[in-house]
């Protein structure tokens, strides 16, 4: 594949030095700026991930800042997960959907107090989409993209590493929880949260000038524990069915095609713009929907392309994310498929550009 050219436009992070330090070897854009997808292999990384703990700069997960008297009401219109309940100190995951109910988002909300809300955001300009809702609707708040930066720290020994850095506090936080942590003298949310299966992370550094103190600190603190700098894997991120938004679902699909119902209340999520359309959804059911696909494979190309998921000559859906997995021995993938053949256990085709393979639907992902 022809390397990215770098500009301005497509933007470094306050991690950037400790990133290219470490060895980074490949990058992918990500809300214009650099997300880096391989360090020593994609295969090394994913034991590695599996088995100590890293440090992965995903500064491209974007906050959309919403703050003032009419904060949430807007976060309210843009989900149809009823945030009501919704505490300072949460994070809420909230598909984000336009007025068709189409999905314009997966993010995190953080709810930091009633009338302050980041939105960590997904590949994609939501920023934009947001600000139109609130001058349209001539709310009294402030939306703008502040000087939040988020560092992962993922893997099964996080907890040791994040207590040496951060204090023994931080093992209380409960999953999708965040509390205040003071790293010199900086005050940091820090949030039990991330984009693996391994357990772990996320601390949201503001300030781009103490990002790398704090690379600094984390990667002298975990020596002994192997720790490593790393980003999301494309192998175990299949395998536990995290969903990528542009490659899974996109405006063309509701939440409930993507498998999200569980995190939409939409008869009780009043204001939220896309309700109508959703609440005829909810009530139908979805056509079409994610599922696991295990795949009859040795070895299979890079799914960079959409393949057709095929019942004899027909298709019947399509895989939007694959891999080999080294742990389970097959082709690992996430499919759109539709109702009549979505059944755990329907034996299927998928059409790569390296030909065809023999797949089956899964009840479950695989972690």
């Amino acid at each position: 594949m022809a390397l990215i050219s770098p500009s301005r436009r497509l933007r470094r992070t306050p991690f950037s030095e400790g990133v290219e330090a470490a060895g980074v070897s490949a990058y992918t854009v990500y809300n214009h700026m650099l997300l880096p997808t391989v360090f020593a292999s994609v295969e090394e990384d994913y034991r590695h991930l599996k088995s100590a703990v890293q440090v992965w700069d995903v500064a491209c997960e974007r906050q959309v800042e919403v703050r003032g008297p009419d904060a949430g009401k807007l976060v309210q219109m843009l989900t149809p997960r009823d945030l009501r309940g919704m505490l300072p100190g949460q994070c809420y995951y909230v598909p984000m959907v336009d007025e068709t109910g189409g999905m314009l988002n997966d993010p995190v909300a953080v709810k930091l107090a009633e009338d302050r809300w980041w939105i960590s955001i997904a590949d994609s300009d939501l920023l934009f989409w947001v600000k139109g809702i609130a001058h349209g609707y001539r709310l009294d708040v402030l939306i703008d993209e502040p000087d939040v930066s988020p560092l992962a720290v993922q893997g099964p020994k996080s907890d040791e590493l994040m207590a040496r850095v951060f204090g023994d506090g931080v093992r209380d936080l409960r999953f999708f929880r965040f509390g205040f942590f003071d790293f010199q003298g900086r005050s940091m949310v820090v949030a039990r949260s991330g984009y693996s299966k391994q357990g772990g992370f996320e601390i949201y550094v503001e300030g781009a000038d103490i990002g790398m103190p704090l690379w600094t600190a984390l990667m002298e603190a975990g020596r002994d524990l192997d720790v490593r700098a790393g980003c999301p894997n494309g192998i175990e991120r299949v395998e536990g069915g995290l969903l990528s938004y542009g490659n899974d679902m996109t405006r063309d699909n509701t939440p409930h095609e993507a498998g999200l119902g569980r995190f939409c209340n939409t008869a009780t999520a009043i204001g939220c713009i896309g309700r109508d359309a959703l609440l005829r959804v909810a009530k139908e059911g979805p056509v079409k929907q994610v599922r696991a696909i295990e795949i009859g494979s040795t070895a299979l190309p890079r799914c960079d392309r959409p393949w057709r998921l095929l019942a004899g000559v027909k298709q019947v859906g399509q895989v939007t994310s694959a891999a080999q997995s080294p742990d389970f021995g097959c082709g690992v993938g996430i499919g759109m498929v539709r109702m009549t053949h979505w059944d755990a256990g329907t034996e299927l085709i998928v059409e790569t550009q390296d030909g065809a393979f023999p797949a089956r639907v899964r009840e479950t992902f695989w972690i």
